[in-house]
């Protein structure tokens, strides 16, 4: 049996027929319709449609970034569509005869990493997706947490410093303004404006006017003192910020996701150096793994259809998933 995930991103929507074992069958992506709601949904639809075409489907998990309610159908608040109590679910289900759930991207690819990547040994993982923002996922117990109205586990939104920087949800001081890549490309034109380290990074800077990430990205991996320091930078505040989230949750894995990621070591190193820095009782309590994901841009349609497949079987009596 299979089942179809689809990851509705702000400039494309992908979409995938996914097995038992979260191998991708079949996939499909278009550019996410701008001007109109109506035009993503028809989107979905269509998708939808041509994946399960002459294929038995179990049911289709629909990701999105954004605060998804505990019933797994409504869209709080969507920050890249103007979706505001939307009933995303109920508008497909009229559309499509399968099974269907809505769910936070960021918890699908958390999903996907527990099930079939990087945290398929334990029972406790956080996952933080770190992109241009900073996303978050974390399983207890093997169960996926959701929180009492279904919008828990936004770890970019935990305050890290108080009365610190901005944030765009309306608060001061959030991880996602110390740990996400909006935060690198800052940081990184920081020691360009002290000179030293961060020549270089002037440099590339004064041939367009603009740090880019794909800049920063190229430095890192040439090494340069400046998009390295940037990036320990990072890495602290994650480190900090993860700390923080161990003393709660005691997870036994720390996974990070996202385009940042994509260092490696070079993040985790520094990660690693502040979490035990500010881990509280050090030496008197077991240490989590760090690792990076590793299903990359697979995660969201995988743990989308996973949760599906889950929330399916979980309807049928006497089963118990």
């Amino acid at each position: 049996m299979h089942a179809i995930g689809i990851d509705i991103g702000g400039t494309k929507i992908a979409g995938a027929l996914v097995d038992d074992d979260g191998n991708i069958v079949e996939e499909a992506r278009v550019a996410t319709p701008t001007g109109s709601t109506q035009l993503i949904e028809d989107a979905v639809v269509e998708m939808v449609t041509r994946l399960a075409s002459g294929r038995q489907v179990e049911g289709v998990g629909v990701a999105a970034a954004g605060f998804i309610d505990a019933a797994q159908s409504t869209v709080y608040y969507a920050p890249n569509i103007n979706w505001r109590n939307e009933p995303f679910q109920s508008r497909l289900s009229a559309r499509i005869d399968l099974p269907i759930i809505i769910e936070n991207d960021a918890n699908a690819a958390g999903w996907a990493e527990f099930r079939f990547g990087a945290g398929r040994l334990v029972s406790d993982m956080v996952m933080l997706t770190i992109g241009t923002g900073v996303g978050g996922a974390f399983v207890t117990e093997d169960r996926l947490f959701r929180g009492g109205f279904g919008a828990g586990a936004e770890l970019g939104h935990m305050r890290l410093i108080p009365d610190g920087l901005p944030c765009g949800c309306g608060q001061h001081g959030c991880l996602e303004q110390y740990g996400s890549g909006r935060a690198l490309l800052r940081m990184a034109n920081e020691f360009a404006d002290a000179g030293g380290i961060g020549q270089t990074l002037a440099e590339r800077r004064s041939v367009t006017g603009v740090l880019s990430g794909h800049d920063v990205a190229e430095l890192i991996g040439d090494g340069d003192g400046g998009a390295l320091a940037a990036v320990r930078q990072l890495g602290n505040w994650l480190g900090q910020g993860c700390a923080s989230l161990g003393a709660v949750l005691d997870p036994q894995l720390f996974v990070f996701g996202g385009g940042v990621a994509q260092v490696g070591e070079l993040l985790l190193e520094p990660i690693r150096h502040s979490y035990l820095e500010h881990m509280p009782a050090r030496g008197y309590h077991p240490e989590p793994e760090f690792r990076i994901a590793e299903l990359v841009n697979d995660a969201g349609v995988v743990g989308a259809a996973d949760l599906a497949r889950v929330s399916a079987r979980r309807t049928i009596p006497g089963n118990r998933v």
